[in-house]
């Protein structure tokens, strides 16, 4: 399952059932978990750990230094769970010495063609990223979030849980979880409503993160005035927790 045209460097451990397609190049300290199948030209590098069930396309490129001045040829590292679709042409860079030290992608997320993902980035589960969408370093993404295409996040932000972007998006701030948002620069356009109804969120807590949603951006209080009355609301519900404590933890300033 290994073309003979594939370059596999000594010291490269390989799990079983991998396939790895022609010109692709694995280089000595990566480590591929099993059924993982690569596709022709792509080149893994670096200390790069990929996980069990990924399927990696052409042209891809993992484990290459990060695009960072900082970096002075440390040995950092890119870590890959499991079951993630990466396709053609998405570029995957390790981390830095002073960013943590690991690039880390979650399980059973997809990313289109085109995608970069910044050195140091932090990627949780079941997350999709369309063509084109693009991490600066150190960038936080939750669960389930969906960016749409082109979209591009500023480095040190983080993208709350179960959020979407549209197609062009430009963050420079947080985004908080459940909602969506639109525009350069990111704007909030409601709550995730469809998104939370697939993932089996009750009516009754997409209620409550409606009335958190209205307080934050459709009324005139200020942010903290906002927060306190959010706490308010929140009744105990963990979703509109989650939401508050997003906001009280955000150190770039929430997209508003």
């Amino acid at each position: 399952m290994i073309s003979p045209q594939a370059i596999i460097e000594e010291g490269a451990r390989i799990g079983e059932n991998v396939s790895v397609g022609p010109f692709s190049i694995i280089g000595e300290n990566v480590v591929i978990g099993d059924g993982t199948t690569i596709g022709s030209h792509a080149t893994i590098k670096g200390r790069t750990t990929i996980g069990r069930n990924n399927r990696i396309y052409q042209f891809s490129s993992l484990g290459e230094a990060p695009q960072s001045l900082s970096y002075k040829g440390e040995p950092t590292e890119l870590h890959i769970g499991d079951d993630n679709t990466i396709r053609e042409y998405c570029s995957l860079n390790t981390g830095t010495a002073d960013g943590g030290g690991i690039t880390r992608i979650g399980n059973q997320n997809f990313l289109m063609a085109y995608v970069h993902i910044a050195h140091d980035c932090i990627l949780g589960d079941h997350i999709i990223f369309a063509n084109g969408a693009s991490l600066a370093g150190h960038v936080t993404i939750g669960d389930y979030a969906i960016l749409g295409g082109f979209t591009l996040i500023h480095q040190f932000c983080k993208v709350g849980a179960h959020v979407m972007t549209g197609i062009n998006t430009v963050s420079f701030k947080d985004i908080p979880p459940f909602i969506k948002v639109a525009g350069n620069t990111a704007s909030p356009f409601g709550l995730n409503v469809k998104g939370l109804q697939r993932r089996g969120f009750e009516s009754e807590d997409i209620s409550a993160l409606k009335q958190a949603y209205r307080t934050l951006y459709r009324s005139s209080l200020s942010f903290q005035d906002a927060m306190d009355r959010i706490s308010e609301q929140a009744g105990g519900n963990r979703y509109v927790e989650e939401f508050l404590a997003f906001l009280a933890n955000s150190e770039r300033g929430v997209a508003r």
